[in-house]
């Protein structure tokens, strides 16, 4: 910030990063918004040795990176064109003009280097009501960039007051330009889903998204009626937020290969799906699959069947993921060998499995 200051430009603090600190919430990214030119940035930065890659030069943003963390810095702007997906954007000199092109009130939230807060647009009192309210006309911004129909509601789950509920114009807004959903790439709409899923409580959010038709338009076959058992369950648990899981419940219906998964989250979602239509307790499924996907399953099971969690679920499941089974392949050569082999060792873990894990090597072999 004293660096992009040091010839009178304007350096602030900008969007969530400013909103978290006055929540008291965690920041990760730092974005900051400046009067200066990109290629002033730039120039400003190297003179105070600090690493400049210009990242984003057709939208004015440039990266600065200082002791290992990168920060965005981003000219001040107003758009020329959008399209609802993209923007063509011109520098501005105004804060006014940069924050009416934003999206929601508490983020267009600016605080100077000393902590300052600038508020252009009233967005400070709805940060403290915790109402998420689009800037100026909501169909106007929406139209602009229609994903911000998604993450209207992924900051209501975040910040929102669920008591209070979605704002209604936003709503109207939303579900009156349901078409401009299908313009969006499969891989933003993965992205604001799983984020909204990760949120503490989601299910409001979830509810008003189907309500209004957008869950139906984003994720065919998607239904959110398992969403709250799945919640409570996983506070009775003390299970952290998990947004896979909770897509598994939410997808159960739908074809998630409509989603944009990374394969590792694909192999884990199938997994859990799986075991969790299947009859495996939870000392078998700690043994197969370890103690957190276990643990997944089971909370997956209870929730799409409307059961509680079975008895001694917990200390179960642990003593599963510490067992070893005693015997291998080669304890049964060569008397057996081929599909004999591995049919005979299957069946013998299974007996194994059922007595509890209390069946020893010399008993299996004399089972063999």
């Amino acid at each position: 910030m004293a660096a992009l200051a040091a010839r009178g430009a304007q350096a602030l603090f900008v969007g969530g990063c400013v909103r978290n600190a006055l929540l008291g919430l965690a920041v990760s990214d730092i974005d900051i918004a400046t009067d200066a030119a990109p290629e002033d940035v730039i120039r400003l930065a190297r003179a105070a040795g600090i690493k400049a890659v210009a990242t984003g030069l057709a939208h004015g943003t440039v990266t600065l990176v200082a002791k290992g963390h990168a920060h965005e810095v981003t000219t001040f702007r107003r758009d020329l064109a959008t399209d609802g997906r993209r923007a063509v954007v011109a520098y501005s000199g105004s804060l006014t003009e940069d924050a009416a092109r934003r999206d929601f009130t508490m983020n267009a939230l600016y605080a100077r280097a000393d902590g300052e807060v600038i508020d252009p647009l009233g967005g400070l009192a709805d940060l403290r009501a915790r109402r998420v309210r689009f800037i100026g006309d909501a169909t106007a911004r929406i139209r602009e960039d229609y994903l911000r129909s998604l993450r209207y509601f992924r900051l209501h789950a975040w910040y929102g007051d669920a008591d209070q509920g979605p704002d209604a114009d936003a709503l109207a807004a939303i579900a009156a330009n349901l078409d401009g959903l299908a313009r969006l790439s499969r891989e933003r709409i993965t992205a604001e889903l799983t984020k909204l899923l990760a949120a503490p409580d989601p299910v409001p959010s979830c509810a008003a998204m189907r309500a209004c038709g957008v869950l139906r338009a984003v994720l065919p076959g998607a239904d959110d009626a398992p969403l709250a058992p799945l919640v409570h369950l996983e506070q009775e648990a003390g299970a952290e937020p998990d947004a896979l899981r909770r897509l598994a419940a939410l997808g159960w219906g739908a074809d998630l290969d409509e989603l944009r998964l990374a394969r590792r989250d694909r192999r884990r979602m199938a997994v859990m799906r799986d075991a969790a239509t299947g009859s495996m307790g939870a000392a078998e499924l700690g043994y197969r699959l370890g103690a957190a996907a276990g643990r997944d399953a089971l909370l997956l099971r209870a929730a799409m069947s409307g059961a509680d969690l079975p008895h001694g679920w917990e200390a179960a499941l642990a003593r599963g993921a510490e067992q070893d089974f005693p015997l291998a392949a080669r304890d049964l050569m060569p008397r057996l060998s081929g599909p004999d082999l591995g049919a005979r060792l299957d069946t013998l873990e299974r007996r194994w499995i059922a007595s509890d894990f209390a069946l020893d090597r010399e008993a299996l072999l004399a089972l063999a």
